[in-house]
């Protein structure tokens, strides 16, 4: 079953990633209709989110808010096609990254954590790896059908990052630093730890929620540098990422120094333009009182 839905749905998926901006994006506009006015795919975990996270917004305003991550949303799933058959200069064209000379100046010293969220679009930051000169990886989570799962990492490693499973994270990192391969790690960290496993609670979005620390625990421990990527959409199919410091030592660093640092950034580019964060996801099921 898994192979039929993959043999299925590629063409399309090849078909979609050629297809002219103004046609790729009207594809969108059918498939928003589509997940938003017909299916209704998760409106009220949306809406909910919205409420928990901004109380001082009046309903109406949030109504608009979740529209247009909807639309955003699409837009987002369908760019990710378009890795495919981009070249890189299409991609550096619609993915402009900011503050690299940071980077690359840190990067001669020690291997790198570059954190971001569910924000935006982060598929295509996998461009990084064309311009640093540390071995790239890229942590994603492993897609349930095999077939999909092997399309995924034969598009992030056409730009040279090797994908890594979320479970080989830590023994990659380690190995990597023990055999003195300087290299950078791209992760999207501000995913919700099950709630047995959390180690860590603080507020993100107003809110006393378990925090994932694991890049942290790696950066203090092997003294790696970290960065935010600050993702901004300027138009549609349109972003800048920006790659801001958060220590260039880790091993310098106090404990949860890191996380907090990087989940307020995270909280500040939500509340900037709230309507680019998926918010689909329940970040907030655990959510409890801050103690005292």
């Amino acid at each position: 079953m898994q192979l039929l839905i993959y043999i299925l749905s590629y063409p399309f998926l090849w078909l979609l990633s050629v297809l002219p901006s103004r046609l790729f994006y009207g594809v969108s506009d059918v498939i928003y209709v589509l997940v938003f006015h017909v299916v209704g795919y998760r409106k009220k975990v949306v809406l909910d989110n919205l409420k928990l996270c901004f109380p001082e917004k009046e309903e109406e305003e949030l109504l608009r808010i979740r529209k247009e991550f909807y639309k955003h949303m699409c837009d987002m799933f369908l760019e990710m096609t378009r890795t495919m058959n981009f070249s890189q200069a299409q991609l550096e064209k619609h993915y402009r990254i900011i503050n690299l000379e940071t980077l690359l100046e840190s990067e001669k010293h020690k291997s790198t954590l570059v954190l971001t969220a569910h924000y935006g679009n982060w598929e295509w930051s996998v461009i990084l790896n064309r311009v640093i000169k540390s071995k790239g990886y890229a942590v994603y989570q492993k897609i349930n059908n095999h077939y999909f799962d092997q399309l995924v990492r034969k598009i992030r490693s056409k730009w040279g990052a090797e994908p890594i499973h979320q479970k080989e994270t830590v023994r990659t990192i380690v190995k990597n630093e023990k055999d003195g391969i300087r290299s950078l790690y791209g992760i999207v960290a501000d995913q919700s730890p099950q709630k047995h496993r959390a180690k860590y609670w603080n507020n993100f979005m107003g809110h006393y929620v378990p925090i994932f620390t694991g890049p942290e625990d790696l950066a203090r421990k092997l003294d790696l540098a970290v960065y935010f990527a600050r993702v901004t959409k300027i138009k549609r199919g349109y972003y800048t990422f920006e790659l801001v410091p958060i220590t260039l030592s880790g091993g310098n660093t106090k404990e949860h120094e890191i996380t907090d640092t990087f989940m307020q950034l995270t909280e500040d580019r939500i509340r900037t333009a709230p309507a680019y964060y998926l918010w689909t996801h329940r970040r907030w099921k655990h959510r409890k009182k801050a103690e005292s």
